[in-house]
């Protein structure tokens, strides 16, 4: 696919250095509007806008909606008015307001100017509303039906009105406003009689959502129950918009992103990788490397603590990053599988008890079958094969002991601090790998310590 699209770059570019506007035309016009949109983000500024303009007016209105933030501003200066006007013309209500969110003051005043009464009304609506809520992503442009209305005359009101909304598969009953029932187009289409009312075909077991309901919460929903679409109502009942599955994915996407930086002791940001510049990276990822440089140099001071018994059993500082690395690793994987499944839904805070005890068990097999391997390894490997005289039988089994104790430590807190978080209101994410490892780190070496003191003469 990648190759693919190399090849189609370049002929363009061929095409564009040639002047050949015409044959430039029509190859655009048979591509998908994502796929002109990822093609103008690897093109030079500069020529963006004639491709742009090269564009059929429905089509390149698709193709402003694909496009990065950065790109949908540098048309906008170079739009003449009407151009503008034609561009937002063609949008859904969604796709304006998220537009006036990433443009900067300046340039949001120009579209409101252009936009018409009923559009600029519709994005002032949604931009009231919270950020990350549902009336924040919603679209006010759907298809309504009444109760009383005929087959024949919804369907003529589908045609009459269908034109310029996102989706008319699914249509929303309402009487005083307020949300009724559903009833799709295939439902319409299917009817026994023309005549037939609105109200004895119609779906009336509702799963709506309100305009304050979390957008990660409204996506999920669309996972959990295949929707096309979703109703969004206020606090009395009354239909405010829809939110479509389209959007639902791009928010899915940005919450699994989010989760992925936190993970990864970044923090999150807005842009893609490539349109971050140096700076940016920069004060994303120093406040978590501060903290974890920091907290890292509790693992030093216990190691000072104990910097006599290393003196006397030098063989003992060998393991340490095996026993640091093992600890961090087992709890990463703890906490890595209960986040996600935290993020499903799949587990509540009353699970907790269960899910300790599920830990334990497992880090018992694990540190079990951890410990054979390393006794093993270093009684045949170290000590036989290598002949490495320091590591006795009582070193043997000080290291694989304290990896024992340290995998059964590091799989609880993996699995705990992800849960804690969640009952403190906070992003389980924020617990993972670099937090979690941190402290697995810390306890590896004080059991590791504290079992030699006990078996050792130090």
């Amino acid at each position: 696919m990648n190759e693919r699209f190399e090849l189609v770059q370049k002929a363009l570019e061929s095409m564009l250095e040639g002047k050949k506007y015409a044959t430039l035309r029509d190859i655009l016009i048979t591509m998908n509007p994502a796929d002109i949109a990822a093609l103008f983000s690897s093109t030079e500024e500069t020529k963006i806008p004639l491709l742009f303009r090269l564009l059929p007016k429905e089509l390149a209105a698709e193709t402003f909606v694909e496009m990065e933030p950065e790109e949908q501003e540098l048309l906008i200066k170079g739009f003449s008015d009407n151009e503008l006007k034609e561009v937002l013309d063609e949008l859904y209500v969604d796709d304006a307001a998220a537009l006036v969110e990433e443009m900067p003051a300046n340039v949001v005043k120009r579209i409101l100017r252009q936009a018409d009464p009923e559009m600029r009304s519709s994005i002032n609506q949604i931009l009231r509303y919270p950020e990350n809520s549902a009336g924040s992503m919603m679209t006010t442009e759907y298809v309504s039906l009444r109760p009383a209305m005929t087959v024949e005359e919804s369907i003529l009101r589908i045609r009459r009105q269908g034109v310029d909304k996102e989706t008319i598969y699914t249509c929303y009953v309402t009487e005083g406003r307020k949300l009724i029932g559903i009833v799709t187009v295939k439902d319409l289409l299917l009817a026994e009689d023309d005549e037939i009312r609105v109200r004895d075909i119609m779906e009336t077991n509702l799963i709506s959502v309100t305009t304050h309901t979390d957008q990660e919460e409204v996506a999920k929903m669309f996972s959990k129950y295949d929707f096309l679409a979703l109703p969004v109502v206020d606090m009395e009942n009354r239909m405010v918009g829809i939110v479509t599955v389209d959007d639902a994915i791009d928010v899915l996407e940005d919450e699994a992103t989010e989760d992925m930086e936190k993970m990864g002791g970044i923090l999150p940001s807005e842009k893609t990788y490539i349109r971050s510049s140096a700076w940016e990276l920069f004060k994303n990822r120093i406040p978590w490397l501060l903290l974890l440089m920091v907290s890292a140099t509790f693992t030093g001071m216990i190691i000072t603590a104990f910097e006599d018994a290393l003196a006397v059993q030098v063989v003992l500082t060998a393991f340490i990053p095996m026993l640091m690395g093992t600890g961090g690793n087992s709890g990463s994987q703890s906490s890595v599988t209960i986040i996600r499944a935290l993020s499903l839904d799949e587990l509540k805070l009353a699970d907790l008890p269960r899910v300790v005890w599920k830990e334990i068990r497992t880090a018992v097999l694990c540190g079990l079958a951890l410990a054979v391997v390393c006794y093993l390894k270093l009684w045949l490997v170290d000590g036989k094969l290598l002949g490495n005289g320091d590591i006795t039988p009582q070193v043997n089994l000080v290291v694989c002991l304290a990896l024992f104790v340290t995998v059964l430590s590091a799989k609880i807190v993996g699995a705990v601090l992800p849960m804690a978080a969640k009952a403190l209101k906070l992003d389980p994410a924020v617990m993972a790998s670099p937090f979690i490892t941190s402290i697995v780190d810390a306890l590896s070496l004080l059991v590791y310590f504290l079992f030699a003191n006990m078996l050792l003469p130090l």
